[in-house]
């Protein structure tokens, strides 16, 4: 015969202690939910930023391409009075429409913030002679008009 373990069947399977109770879950899920809370407005700030940059870079190639329209032609418009260096077309999920406008000596190229893309309330914008101009920003950010505004406090790029 084979001789028992101390404390028998019950030794090596406890019923108590394995798990969590519902008062240990519910704390859990308060401080998840704490965190979320203090997170997520964070990390929306973020995204708004790195769109930011984005809507700068591509305000900033537009910005080359009519420049090299201009050394080739000497000219904004092309012959139909539009800006020479069309813009490319927004893909359905681009944050900002990047729109021209131009004389002969003169352009204006500007982001638009896009409600798909989650930037609605935001407009860039840079002309011939390089200057960059903030147009529009949402409610809870601080315009600063003489740059690009990037950040909710009115830090420019």
């Amino acid at each position: 015969m084979r001789p028992r373990a101390p404390g028998g069947w019950r030794a090596r399977f406890p019923s108590r202690g394995r798990g969590f109770t519902t008062l240990e879950v519910l704390v859990a899920v308060a401080l998840i939910g704490v965190l979320a809370t203090l997170a997520l407005p964070s990390y929306g700030t973020y995204v708004a930023r790195a769109r930011l940059i984005d809507a700068a870079t591509r305000l900033s190639d537009q910005r080359a391409k009519m420049e090299q329209y201009f050394l080739d032609r000497r000219s904004y418009v092309d012959a139909g009075g539009s800006c020479g260096a069309v813009a490319p077309a927004a893909a359905p999920a681009d944050p900002f429409d990047v729109t021209c406008s131009a004389t002969a000596s003169t352009y204006q190229i500007v982001a638009t913030g896009r409600a798909a893309g989650g930037m609605s309330g935001f407009a860039l914008a840079v002309d011939e002679s390089g200057q960059r101009t903030t147009i529009a920003v949402p409610a809870g950010w601080t315009r600063t008009a003489d740059c690009w505004t990037t950040r909710p406090d009115g830090t420019c790029l």
